[in-house]
């Protein structure tokens, strides 16, 4: 196999703020690997928050190209035990991209879609939201008219959440979600989610600090609605902590390591009776690709990324309100354009 690194700098239609961070720009890198004349394509986006820088990555996948050096394709599960060694120190998003380049590498060389590789029904597939970044209230109505959809994920964490869903709601009937990204306490969140409920929100994704498991358990039977975990569930070893705390959880393919892990941890989840989601780093058509073929499996999905940035460099799945149709291409579907 032979490892190839794009670069691309993806412009977001709109400043993209969240409690953590505001951007105009979304740094992305993908792998390709190629086979007999086969390619697969994964993604992994520059994210400072996690530490994760384009060089680190670059420098992490340029390391491990002598273990790519075979003549034959040995099972996913198999790649990714043989390469995550190297990768998974720290923030797992250089691996991530490879191994979900080397998924739809897989699945192109056997001409399946990874959902028929698995024998997946996609006739009951959840739809996906669309994300309202922090902005002021009238921006924020302003990006949701433009992007009308049945259900939108809101960014929360600000002196007047309950204000912005308010003026939000008077604007459409879609199904809210909200996601605080850490910035509530306990007392807010017991305050805040009878009122969200009754406008309509369906759940909260991660109001607490990403550590705050004693402030998660005073929620636990008393919040008014559910609470899935984002910040809180990264890898693997984080599903069964969220067990009897989170009523869900959201997997990020790269802050798991890719498909390979996020296919245990679903297993996992379901287990525990845990809800499952899937959702996105603002990335190209290339991540959203492989997150659909995971759909089948989950309760709720937020792949929207590609749609949030203005992607001129790969094509893929399509999303024609909040459902997304699949490419006719096997493996993820998605190539370089």
């Amino acid at each position: 196999m032979e490892l190839i690194l794009h670069q691309f700098d993806l412009p977001l239609k709109h400043t993209f703020t969240i409690t953590h961070e505001s951007r105009d720009i979304q740094p992305t890198l993908i792998v390709e690997l190629t086979y007999k004349g086969i390619s697969g394509f994964g993604e992994a986006t520059e994210t400072p928050y996690y530490g994760v820088t384009m060089q680190k990555m670059i420098s992490q996948l340029e390391e491990i190209k002598p273990l790519l050096a075979k003549e034959f394709l040995p099972h996913p599960s198999d790649f990714w035990k043989s390469v995550s060694n190297k990768l998974l120190d720290d923030h797992p998003f250089a691996l991530c991209a490879l191994d979900v380049a080397y998924w739809d590498l897989w699945g192109k060389f056997h001409q399946k879609k990874l959902v028929d590789l698995w024998g997946l029904d996609t006739s009951k597939n959840p739809i996906t939201d669309y994300t309202i970044g922090i902005d002021t209230i009238p921006k924020m109505i302003e990006k949701m008219k433009e992007m009308p959809f049945p259900l939108y994920k809101i960014k929360l964490g600000t002196s007047e959440d309950i204000e912005i869903i308010k003026a939000l709601r008077k604007e459409t009937d879609a199904i809210f979600r909200v996601d605080a990204n850490t910035a509530w306490t306990p007392i807010q969140t017991l305050e805040f989610a009878p009122q969200l409920k009754a406008l309509g929100v369906e759940f909260i994704e991660q109001p607490l600090k990403a550590d705050n498991w004693d402030g998660m358990k005073q929620l636990k039977g008393k919040c008014a609605l559910p609470i899935i975990a984002d910040e809180s569930c990264i890898l693997e070893e984080d599903v069964s902590k969220c067990a009897n705390i989170f009523d869900g959880i959201n997997i990020k393919l790269m802050k798991c390591g890719g498909i390979t892990p996020a296919l245990r941890m679903i297993e996992k989840a379901k287990n525990l009776n845990l809800k499952v989601m899937v959702g996105c780093m603002t990335e190209s058509t290339i991540g959203c690709s492989a997150i659909a073929q995971l759909l089948p499996l989950l309760d709720y999905v937020d792949m929207d990324g590609c749609l949030l940035v203005d992607d001129q460099i790969s094509k893929g799945i399509t999303i024609d309100f909040g459902k997304v149709i699949y490419s006719k291409l096997p493996g993820t579907g998605a190539q370089l354009i």
